[in-house]
């Protein structure tokens, strides 16, 4: 059998390398270098797209209504902010044109008073006396007065309308109390008013001193309504429940 004749080298090829040898060196020339591969990074995902919830992670680009809609917020907080400033400038010239508050001095008082009532058959009256406000205004209430020094609640009411309304009325049952303030000479005046439920025996309306304009039975319905203070009228509530 014969043998092929030997082939020559061909350069650049390299029988070894198929195999997964080093190359030697041809004729003194060094191995040709292995070309390493440059590993790619990972490009890093965008704020505003890993927060839109896009699955590439780029950043969404704002739309024109978006756009618009960012500029009027802008433009409501600034109008927002300079409203805000202009209240607290103009409260600040308020206090400053007010000056300094002056202060009231309190006192306290205590008062009794008495629903005089009668019965003419089945109906029941009550008396009211009027006087005049500050305003002239003619204004329907119920007999009532200071405690004097020594004098208890009960023997306060019966003389307090014997003195305002000229009638003679005996204490049947308690009404409780009614609390209000009220402003007289620059002093402030927390007035509380213990009331009775009266029972008319005599006098005459004209034995009355000047304090009260008028005196009159109104029927116990229309004296709910005409008592002018919101106080008197629950009181005069309570004495209706007892008298039906």
């Amino acid at each position: 059998m014969a043998l092929e004749p030997e082939r020559p080298a061909t350069q650049g090829y390299y029988p070894h390398v198929m195999a997964g040898e080093e190359v030697p060196s041809v004729s003194g020339e060094p191995p040709p270098r292995k070309r390493r591969r440059r590993r790619r990074r990972p490009k890093p995902a965008a704020a505003a797209g890993a927060g839109s919830g896009t699955s590439s992670g780029t950043r969404a680009k704002p739309t024109a209504k978006t756009e618009a809609e960012q500029r009027k917020q802008r433009a409501a907080s600034k109008v927002r902010a300079s409203k805000k400033t202009k209240a607290k400038g103009a409260s600040k010239k308020k206090a400053s044109a007010k000056g300094p508050r002056r202060h009231i001095p309190t006192q306290r008082e205590v008062s009794a008073g008495g629903v005089v009532y009668r019965r003419e058959g089945e109906d029941i009256e009550i008396v009211l006396a009027s006087r005049r406000t500050r305003r002239g205004d003619l204004a329907w209430g119920l007999a009532k007065g200071g405690i004097e020094p020594g004098e208890s609640r009960e023997d306060a009411a019966v003389r307090e309308v014997r003195e305002e309304t000229g009638l003679d009325a005996t204490i049947e049952a308690d009404l409780g109390d009614t609390k209000y303030i009220y402003v007289w000479e620059d002093v402030r005046i927390r007035k509380r008013v213990h009331f009775f439920l009266m029972r008319h025996v005599g006098g005459d309306v004209d034995d009355r001193d000047d304090e009260m304009e008028e005196i009159r039975w109104f029927p116990l319905e229309r004296a709910l309504k005409r008592a002018a203070y919101r106080g008197e009228r629950e009181v005069l509530g309570r004495a209706a429940e007892l008298l039906r």
